[in-house]
């Protein structure tokens, strides 16, 4: 029996844990973070009305006060750093990060865009401010393949090559989304899922045709690399058609190869107003219920626009949608949401701690003037004239259009920062100011009699010239408000008076070095200016520390060390028309004919030469890894970046690509000094898709292993069979 005395004790213990279990026992599911993820969807979604379900499906989503769910925006922009927000560290545009040949570096970019992302979401929270662009779902990387140099968007993109912009992207996505094994860090985005690169002026209506080959070969090839590899939490489907389908409502892309087959988990988001032009301008469904219906059941999860929360119920009353379906594509916006720690006490998210001092702070941006330094790509430098010495240079002129602008140097999808250096600012502050440093600039974008600064350019000792494109010329479609075609190039060519300005500086300028400084996010025709300037450095847009990198380079604080993740040809004539995408007599993969500079290319101030360490394998299983090791001897009078390029050649197969990049390592090399460096390869990465068979398939054969440091450089070569 239980003592008299002992059961008041009792009954006290009982009174004073009775509010405590009653508040547990009133905790919902969805708020506990201690239950699995799916449990907490399932119970989330199960107190949700339809039309509440629906109004969480747009990009624009919906408060829920009753459940504590506030109004969240999904789109949010981090291309190469946290763009449209406020301050923020301004990293390169893409193409430049993609010219660094360097994963592991552009994984600590994208750690420092994700760092900032996370603190300026707190201190906007903090002041329940929940504002598009401040939130923590990023629309990022663009991981398109870059086929046609017209696009305007091709600067967004790390280039023309699956296999580089696989690895790169796959970095910058890890980079963004972190380590923590429960919580994401941000969500990034992989887009735009498929077949996409231009024309710009035409992408809501376009219908891409490819054929099984390119496709998986091509197109699919980095997006696979992302979601397998990369683990990226989101995809967004992209305007055009192909083959026909829009891609925002093709269960064949987005639930057959994407989830099925690659096993996809995260959400798919539509870009934006796709769904709009499912039945405006492709005019494929007759109008936004069935679009609405039709986007569900492909695997669409979230709409950049409003149709699915306008329509959706429509849909399901109609009988051409469930329930059940909404269910299963807001299953999947709630599972990023708790990862990202929505419904979370903030004091477990492991990144509560950013705030102000994480947002462009002095390590941040060494990294941005580290980043710009390894993007820069010498691609002339006649008599070795780079680099200058300081010492020998009293007076210099820095002269043209984009010397002292800021669209070039920010390039689209850009942050905005009090500390960007321009060209102007970073050739000055180098040189100090004992040195005479003149600024004009030079001609605009039109006028092709009138140019300032050329009398003066010849009574200094060097001249920098800075010409090229910028944002308002080329880039997504609206953005590029001066293009002609709709944020496309219709040609190659620098605007004719920038070539007349190099020819009258040439005049002026007569016997001292004119270096010629290009900004652009694609291939342009250099051959064109050549001949006017004694060096020529592609700057791409490189970001707030653009000025203080070209300086490092010009007076020699580094060597550089950027290359060519695009080729850039003689001619467009020698290419295929824009809206064709077949891959035929495209990229350096399919083309072999003249070029300006090889896909790869990209000079230095020192030399480099390879040899052999060990043997060479040379028979292969299709389960094996082909391994090469060798050393890397810096043969110049400076120290200086390598970047080995492996390239396979292939059997003589109909359809086989010319050659292919399946390799690449920078190493740091002293002068005099040598590096070894280890290339492996899997023999699986050699697969083709056989068309027959509908599978990929690894082709039994005689192969070769190219080294170089460029797709047209053989600097060791080695044959190897692989078997059945």
């Amino acid at each position: 029996m239980v003592s008299k005395f002992k059961l008041p004790l009792y009954l006290l213990i009982f009174a004073l844990l009775a509010p405590a279990l009653s508040k547990a026992q009133d905790k919902p599911i969805y708020k506990d973070p201690s239950q699995p993820t799916d449990v907490r969807v399932k119970d989330l979604v199960s107190r949700l009305t339809l039309e509440e379900k629906v109004s969480l499906l747009g990009y624009q989503s919906k408060a829920i006060p009753r459940l504590g769910i506030p109004a969240y925006n999904w789109w949010n922009e981090a291309l190469h750093g946290v763009a449209r927000a406020g301050d923020a560290t301004i990293f390169p545009q893409a193409i430049g990060m993609a010219a660094t040949f360097n994963d592991s570096l552009l994984k600590q970019v994208s750690t420092v865009v994700s760092t900032e992302a996370r603190a300026k979401y707190n201190l906007a929270i903090a002041k329940d401010r929940r504002l598009q662009y401040m939130g923590l779902t990023f629309w990022t990387p663009n991981i398109n393949i870059f086929r046609d140099p017209r696009w305007g968007r091709g600067q967004e993109t790390y280039g023309e090559d699956p296999y580089l912009t696989g690895t790169m992207g796959t970095a910058f996505v890890k980079g963004l989304q972190g380590d923590d094994p429960h919580y994401l860090k941000v969500s990034a985005t992989a887009k735009h899922f498929a077949v996409h690169s231009g024309p710009e002026a035409t992408r809501d209506h376009f219908d891409a045709l490819v054929d099984e080959k390119d496709l998986r070969e091509t197109y699919l090839y980095a997006f696979h690399a992302l979601v397998t590899m990369g683990k990226v939490e989101s995809v967004m489907s992209a305007y055009n058609r192909v083959n026909g389908m829009p891609n925002s409502i093709n269960k064949y892309l987005l639930t057959d190869i994407l989830r099925k087959e690659w096993g996809f988990k995260g959400h798919v988001v539509t870009d934006c107003g796709a769904l709009n032009d499912v039945y405006e301008t492709h005019k494929s469904l007759p109008g936004p219920v069935e679009t609405a219906a039709a986007a569900i059941k492909a695997g669409v999860d979230l709409d950049c626009s409003t149709v699915l929360q306008e329509d959706a119920v429509k849909a399901v009353k109609q009988g051409l949608l469930t329930e059940k379906e909404i269910d299963a594509a807001l299953s999947t916006l709630f599972r990023t949401e708790f990862r990202l720690g929505f419904h979370d006490d903030p004091a477990l998210i492991p990144y509560r701690g950013y705030g102000a001092d994480s947002v462009h702070n002095a390590a941040h941006i060494a990294l941005a003037r580290k980043v710009a330094q390894q993007s820069m790509v010498l691609l002339k430098n006649d008599n070795n004239v780079l680099p200058l010495k300081k010492a020998n240079i009293s007076s210099l002129m820095v002269i043209g259009p984009n010397a002292a602008a800021f669209d070039p140097m920010v390039a689209n999808y850009h942050g905005t920062s009090t500390k960007v250096v321009n060209f102007v600012e970073g050739l000055t502050a180098a040189v100090g100011p004992a040195t005479r440093v003149e600024y004009d600039q030079g001609c605009d974008y039109k006028d092709t009699v009138h140019f300032g600064g050329t009398w003066a350019a010849g009574n200094t000792d060097a001249t920098v010239a800075v010409i090229g494109l910028s944002p308002t010329l080329e880039g997504e479609a609206g953005d590029a408000f001066l293009s002609e075609t709709g944020g496309d190039r219709k040609d190659l060519s620098l605007p004719a008076s920038e070539i007349a300005f190099m020819k009258e500086l040439r005049k002026s300028v007569q016997h001292k070095p004119i270096i010629a400084v290009i900004t652009a996010g694609s291939d342009v025709d250099i051959d064109a200016i050549a001949p006017y300037a004694d060096a020529i450095i592609l700057a791409w847009y490189p970001g707030e520390q653009g000025g203080n990198a070209l300086a490092d380079i010009v007076f020699g604080d580094i060597s550089p060390s950027g290359h060519l993740p695009v080729t850039f040809y003689k001619a467009l004539s020698n290419v295929p028309d824009y809206s064709n995408y077949n891959m035929k007599g495209r990229t350096y993969r399919y083309y072999n004919g003249p070029v300006q500079y090889p896909f790869g290319f990209g000079l230095s101030y020192t030399a480099f030469e390879y040899a052999l360490r060990g043997e060479f394998e040379n028979k292969y299983k299709a389960t094996d890894t082909l391994t090469v090791n060798l050393q890397v001897k810096n043969t110049g009078t400076t120290d200086g970046d390598e970047v080995v390029q492996a390239y396979i050649e292939y059997p003589q197969i109909d359809r086989m690509p010319v050659k292919e990049l399946k390799s690449f390592k920078r190493v740091t090399v002293t002068k005099g000094d040598t590096q070894s460096v280890s290339i492996n390869i899997p023999v699986k990465e050699l697969q083709k898709w056989d068309m027959e068979t509908h599978k990929w398939k690894v082709y039994p054969g005689s192969y070769k292993l190219i080294l170089g440091n460029n797709s047209r450089d053989e600097k060791l070569t080695m044959a190897f069979t692989v078997a059945d």
